[in-house]
This record gives structure tokens, sequence and C-alpha cells, in this order.
């Protein structure tokens, strides 16, 4: 073989040994450790719950909580999970492995991990636009892409959901939001279902939101029903959180409080305002206005310290 012909062959050898030692040190660094704590439920059988637990870089610690079902859990039998000894099962996802391995005792399981990312889901994702890779111009940046690839595995986070969301038309998105979404469930036909209610252009943050305090389409009928036509996304969320339901707006109508809007329910409702506490103001002379009606409430928890 010609002597300059021999000098490119390992040329050659040595930059494919090169890639393969950076294939391979890329691999290693999404390999992450932990412990891992479990408990099956009697009355859900066939079903696990099952928290991973890393130290993070800061020295606090993350954790991941969720159920499973036993045939997610690879090597995990029901009798093993509900019994007394040691084992060694998987959970397999695209964006990667968990490995796990420890005891049981009584349904009650502890032990350690460890993950391995997929580069191929890495890839794949990127060419979709979602990007795990380090920032580099963050000194954390390796370590936040293997806990991000590492949530996406253990909440089972896939293509296929990044391609319903892209399809729903929200625009940019980020790794961050497609973890969001799976964990409050939003996906394009609940999108959709928004925009059908009157809530076109909800980015990620409303429709988690939204998602969080139950707004669907019961719950905007329910709204329409105690007279609120339209209401913005924020006012539908007061109704949840501050409990204003239908019983509660026809009793204080009824006592003569009309025409209040949600924040003027959300106020009696903050304030424990209810038909016999307006009935007594009544009695006493006091003007059925909610600001009145508060400013009594007040008065009555001062003189009663």
């Amino acid at each position: 073989m010609p002597k300059r012909l021999q000098v490119l062959t390992r040329a050659v050898v040595s930059v494919a040994f090169i890639i393969l030692l950076a294939a391979q040190a890329l691999v290693a660094q999404n390999v992450l450790t932990g412990t891992w704590t479990a408990s099956a439920d009697p009355e859900k059988p066939g079903r696990l719950s099952l928290s991973l637990e890393r130290r993070a870089a800061d020295g606090g610690k993350n954790q991941i909580g969720q159920t499973y079902d036993l045939a997610d859990l690879q090597g995990l039998s029901r009798e093993q999970a509900a019994g007394t000894g040691a084992v060694r099962f998987s959970l397999v996802r695209e964006a990667g492995r968990i490995d796990c391995e420890g005891s049981f005792l009584n349904g009650k399981g502890s032990g350690t991990f460890s993950f391995n990312g997929s580069q191929g889901f890495v890839s794949a994702m990127r060419s979709r636009g979602f990007d795990f890779e380090p920032d580099p111009a963050q000194p954390k940046g390796r370590r936040d892409a293997e806990e991000r690839l590492f949530a996406a595995a253990a909440l089972d986070v896939t293509t296929a959901l990044a391609d319903d969301l892209l399809s729903a038309g929200f625009g940019k998105l980020v790794v961050e939001d497609l973890i969001k979404a799976k964990i409050f469930k939003v996906d394009s036909n609940y999108a959709r279902e928004m925009r059908g209610l009157g809530f076109p252009g909800l980015n990620m943050e409303e429709l988690v939101k939204a998602r969080i305090f139950k707004i669907d389409t019961e719950a905007v009928r329910r709204a329409a029903r105690m007279g609120f036509v339209r209401e913005p996304l924020e006012g539908l969320v007061k109704i949840q959180i501050f409990k204003v339901t239908p019983e509660f707006v026809a009793e204080a109508r009824n006592e003569g409080l009309t025409n209040l809007s949600v924040e003027e329910f959300v106020k009696l409702r903050i304030f424990k305002i209810d038909a016999d506490f307006i009935r007594r103001a009544k009695a006493e002379g006091v003007p059925v206005e909610v600001e009145t009606l508060v400013q009594r409430r007040i008065g009555e928890r001062r003189r009663a310290r």
C-alpha cells in the first residue's frame, strides 16, 4: 500500500475512533442516578406509586412521583410488588430507560436507579424544534439538559405528543412546554375545546391554568347559567377557586344582591357572606350592598378578638 494511502487510512481510522469516543462520552453524560421508593395500593391492583429522587447540583433534591401500571415496569410482577424480596425492573420510554434495583417488603419498596437517555429521541425532537441539548452559555446546561430528558422519560413525553401540540398551532414551544402539557393533560383536543368556547389564541401557560382549575365546556355552561356569559378566562378561574356556585349566586340574588360581577361574588365568598348573614344585616337596617356587608363582617371579626 502506498505510504500516502497508509497515512490517509490511519487518519480516517483516527477520526472515526474520535467520533466513536465522543458518541460514547455523550451517552455516558446522559446517565443519571438516584434512589426510588414505591408502594403498592391494595385497592388498585396492577398499579404502583413510584417516586424517583436525584440529588441536584446545588445540593437540593429533584423528585418525580407518579402512579404507573405494572405492565409498564418491565421485570416487576404484581406478586413481587406486594410481597418481600429483591427486585430489578425497568421503565422503558421513548426518551430513555430507567433501570431500578432494590427490594420490597410487604408492598413497600426502595432502592437505586440509573437513567440512560435516548439520543435517537433527542435527535427526533430536535427535528421538531425541541432542543434538549445544553446551552453552551449556561454553566449548568449539560445537567439541565439531562434533567429535562429524565423528566421526559419518567413522564412519558413522546414525539407523538410533540406532533399533536404542534398541530394545534401554538406557535413556538420549548421542552418545558411539553413537560407541562404531559403533567396537566393539555393536548390539541383541549386547545380546540377552549377555542370553541370562545378562547382563541391561548398559550400553553393559559391552557395549563385552565386545566388546573378545570375550565371546560361544563364550567363555561355553569357560568352562563349564573348569568356570566363570555366571562374572561380569569373570571372563570376565580369562579372555580372561590366556589362561586349557582346555588350561592341564587341565594345572594334572592336577598337583593342583583347584577353583581364575578369579582363581587368572589368578595362575598372571601368574607363568608351568605344568605343568613345578609338577612341578619337587613334586619338591622344595613343596606344590601357588597361593600357595606363586607365592612360589617370585618367589624364583627374585630369585635370578636
